[in-house]
């Protein structure tokens, strides 16, 4: 089965994720970019209910890799199951990054009406 690569253009807008509510609230906004070391839980699917740490993030499949789902393959080895970004909601940010900080606080001022760069 061959996956769907999607344009350039489609991609930055792809992995972008619902906030918590008490999140959204705090930075007046209701998504943001998805990155690795935010936590998120799983709404929809499978492996719903499930929490954990983003460990990787796939932008050309607008997918996440989340800590702790994993699916055994044919060799007997663990693989990660990619999760579709829109599917999960971020229920803690990764703050480390100075720029994501600064501009959510922005959003958060009211001094930028744009989008929350990740």
């Amino acid at each position: 089965m061959r996956r769907e690569v999607r344009p350039q253009r489609v991609v930055p807008g792809a992995l972008s994720a619902r906030l918590a509510d008490d999140l959204a609230a705090e930075y007046g906004t209701r998504s943001a970019r998805v990155r690795v070391g935010d936590v998120v839980k799983v709404m929809r699917g499978t492996y719903r209910g499930v929490e954990g740490k983003v460990i990787r993030v796939y932008p050309e499949e607008g997918s996440i890799a989340v800590e702790g789902l994993n699916r055994q393959n044919s060799k007997g080895d663990n693989s990660p199951v990619k999760v579709n970004a829109s599917k999960v909601r971020v229920t803690k940010l990764n703050l480390d990054d100075k720029v994501r900080r600064e501009s959510l606080e922005a959003v958060k001022s009211g001094k930028s009406g744009g989008e929350v760069d990740g």
